[in-house]
């Protein structure tokens, strides 16, 4: 491990791995919260945890539901920069992404009572998990392809000469 640094990110470390997926459960249902408050005042509805929980609330049948839609999409593309900043690894987005929405599963499981049955709530989750985990990739694969700057010392200036 260098100098300098606090853990080593190339080991396995469970508390480094915990702090990382509550980080990002956190990160992301408050940003996630945020923007369903702000689908809910557009829709003029009163804001309420049924929204980020309740499943039959992701339909497209009203402009409510199609606003929740469109917060749940875009909170997506915020969680890739959560992984962008939290995470810092792009072969390790897929495994924060589809933990995020495991545990979103068990959080909607518990909350209504039952199993998620609605179609359209399966088909956001896949379109949300596919968002955040290949724009985290593509926002970490970024940084981690960045040219490693390499300061130019004495030698190379006496070599223009």
């Amino acid at each position: 491990m260098k100098a300098g640094t606090f853990r080593n990110p190339f080991q396995w470390d469970p508390v480094l791995i915990i702090s990382q997926i509550i980080s990002v459960q956190f990160c992301v249902y408050f940003t996630l919260g945020l923007l369903i408050l702000t689908a809910s005042l557009l829709a003029g509805d009163t804001y309420r945890l049924d929204n980020v929980f309740e499943y039959h609330e992701i339909h497209i049948s009203d402009l409510k539901g199609r606003l929740i839609i469109c917060a749940f999409v875009t909170n997506s593309f915020l969680a890739s920069l959560f992984l962008w900043c939290i995470i810092r690894r792009a072969k390790l987005c897929l495994d924060f992404s589809c933990t995020f929405h495991f545990f979103h599963l068990l959080i909607c499981w518990h909350y209504n009572s039952s199993f998620p049955s609605n179609i359209s709530w399966w088909l956001v989750n896949a379109i949300t998990t596919t968002i955040m985990c290949i724009g985290g990739e593509f926002l970490c694969l970024k940084s981690e392809l960045k040219e490693i700057p390499v300061g130019y010392s004495a030698l190379n200036q006496k070599s223009d000469v």
